[in-house]
């Protein structure tokens, strides 16, 4: 996800890019006016459409590119853009105020009335180099998108493993998976 540069609620450094949206395969699309945010979809993701949505809201209030009062796109700009069925997109949004972070006001739109754990923007700014020449480390040795998130994702398990911390919601069921540590 990235962030609009033209934005006031972009807070990003030089090397970020804007939270950009497109159809289903993945092209840029339109963004509803006074939005901060675009939203993009990966059809091969698995991941169904409505939480794609609820994720790209999720990491953009994590990161500070939503801050309380932002508008969220309108359904039929949504709807627009991503040539997807409104009840999607109104799933997701419930979804959002369901969890305290957004709230609809009839006539006007979506606005975000929470945010999420952030980290500070130095501090983020930093981790993002590091995280970028990661990366490229990555690539260089040969890892495709696939491999370096499933390397991500171990690294990542084995981290929470290691320091003893499940996030909520997911108590046990690695354990009863038998996947642990396996991505």
């Amino acid at each position: 996800m990235t962030i609009d540069k033209g934005s006031s609620q972009a807070g990003g450094s030089a090397g970020d890019s804007p939270p950009t949206s497109g159809g289903r395969d993945g092209s840029a699309a339109g963004r509803g006016p006074g939005s901060a945010i675009e939203f993009r979809l990966d059809a091969a993701s698995g991941v169904p459409t409505y939480l794609q949505l609820v994720h790209q809201v999720e990491h953009a209030l994590r990161l500070g590119y939503l801050k309380p009062g932002d508008q969220l796109p309108r359904v039929r700009d949504v709807v627009a853009s991503l040539a997807i069925n409104p009840n999607t997109v109104l799933k997701a949004y419930r979804e959002l105020d369901t969890k305290g972070l957004t709230a609809g006001r009839p006539g006007q739109g979506t606005f975000v009335q929470a945010t999420l754990n952030q980290v500070a923007l130095p501090e983020l700014t930093a981790l993002h180099r590091s995280l970028l020449g990661w990366l490229a480390t990555a690539d260089a040795a040969g890892l495709d998108e696939d491999g370096i998130v499933a390397l991500f994702t171990s690294a990542l398990r084995d981290f929470r493993g290691v320091r003893g911390v499940v996030p909520p919601g997911k108590q046990g069921r690695e354990r009863r998976s038998g996947t642990e540590g396996v991505a």
